[in-house]
C-alpha cells in the first residue's frame, strides 16, 4: 500500500492547470511547423506561423494560449493499492484546479447551474473521470477544455445496419458543420460503442493522444488515415480561412457495445487542444 497526502494532489493539480492553459505540448508544435511546409495556402502557412509565435510567448510569458481557459477536465488512473490521507480526493482536485485558476490569473468559466448562470468564482467544479487500475499507480491528467470546440462536438446513435461507412459519414458531417467555430486545425476524437456515455467519454479521452502517435490497432489506424485525408480536403483550413491542414489529427477509441446499437461520438479539440500531466 503506498500512501498519498491530498496536499501533494493539490499542488499537482494547480500546477498542471497552469501548465496546460500556457505551454503547448511539443507533438502539436512540430504538427504546426510541418503542416507549414505541406500548407497549400498563403494564408494558411501565414496563421499556422502565428499560432507557433503565440505559443511561445504564452509559454515564455506563462500567459494562456487562449482567452477561454476552458472548463478543467481531470483524468485519474488510480492503483487499487493507493491510499489517500488527509482529505477526501475529489475536494484535493477541486483546490488543486481553484489554486491553478486563481494564482495562474487564467478565465473562470465555470457557472454552478446550466439554469442559472451564477458563476462559481473559481472554474470549479472540475469535471473529473476516475479509472481504477492494479497496483500503486496514480497518474492524472489535466485537459482544459474550451468550449468553442466543445459546442461543435455531437453524439449519435447508429444502427448497426449503418456499419463503418455510417460512422464516417457521422465525423465528416460533424467536422464539415463545425467549420471554423472550433479554431482549426482541429484533432478529432472519435468514441465508437459502448453506451452513450460510454461513446462521449472514450472521443474526450482520444484527444489526449499525441498527433503524431498511431493507433495501436492497425485498422483503426487505417481508418483513421482515411478520415484525416478527407477531412483535409473540405478546404475549412487553418483559422478557417481555407487551405490543405484542417485537422492535425483523428484519435478513434471504441468499445465493446450491445447487438442493438452504434454509439457513436465525436468530439472535436481546438488547436491547441491542451493538456499535462503527471505522476505522483
Amino acid at each position: 500500500m503506498r500512501h498519498i497526502d491530498v496536499n501533494q494532489i493539490t499542488a499537482t493539480v494547480r500546477d498542471l492547470c497552469i501548465r496546460a492553459n500556457t505551454q503547448l505540448t511539443p507533438d502539436i508544435k512540430h504538427c504546426f511547423a510541418c503542416s507549414r511546409s505541406t500548407e497549400c495556402s498563403p494564408l494558411g502557412r501565414d496563421i499556422l506561423a502565428t499560432l507557433e509565435e503565440n505559443a511561445r510567448i504564452a509559454a515564455d510569458e506563462q500567459s494562456p494560449i487562449c482567452q477561454d481557459t476552458g472548463m478543467t477536465v481531470v483524468f485519474v488512473t488510480l492503483g487499487q493499492e493507493i491510499h489517500i490521507e488527509g482529505g477526501f480526493l475529489e475536494d484535493a482536485i477541486n483546490e488543486g484546479v481553484r489554486r491553478g485558476y486563481t494564482e495562474g490569473y487564467l478565465r473562470k468559466s465555470v457557472v454552478r447551474d446550466p439554469l442559472d448562470r451564477v458563476n462559481t468564482g473559481d472554474n470549479t467544479p472540475a469535471i473529473i473521470h476516475y479509472e481504477m487500475v492494479p497496483g500503486d499507480v496514480f497518474h492524472i491528467t489535466v485537459a482544459p477544455k474550451g468550449f468553442g470546440s466543445e459546442n461543435m462536438s455531437k453524439l449519435t446513435m447508429l444502427k448497426p445496419s449503418q456499419g463503418l461507412e455510417g460512422v464516417k459519414n457521422f465525423v465528416l458531417d460533424t467536422v464539415s458543420a463545425a467549420g471554423a467555430n472550433p479554431c482549426p486545425p482541429i484533432i478529432v476524437g472519435v468514441g465508437i460503442g459502448g453506451t452513450l456515455e460510454r461513446a462521449a467519454y472514450l472521443s474526450k479521452k482520444a484527444l489526449l493522444r499525441p498527433v503524431d502517435k498511431k493507433n495501436d490497432n492497425a485498422f483503426l489506424a487505417e481508418v483513421e488515415a482515411e478520415l484525416l485525408e478527407r477531412i483535409n480536403k473540405l478546404g475549412i483550413g487553418p483559422a478557417g480561412f481555407g487551405g490543405s491542414t484542417t485537422a492535425m489529427a483523428v484519435n478513434i477509441q471504441t468499445n465493446a457495445t450491445h447487438i442493438a446499437g452504434l454509439p457513436v461520438s465525436v468530439n472535436i479539440g481546438c488547436h491547441a487542444t491542451r493538456h499535462a500531466e503527471a505522476n505522483l
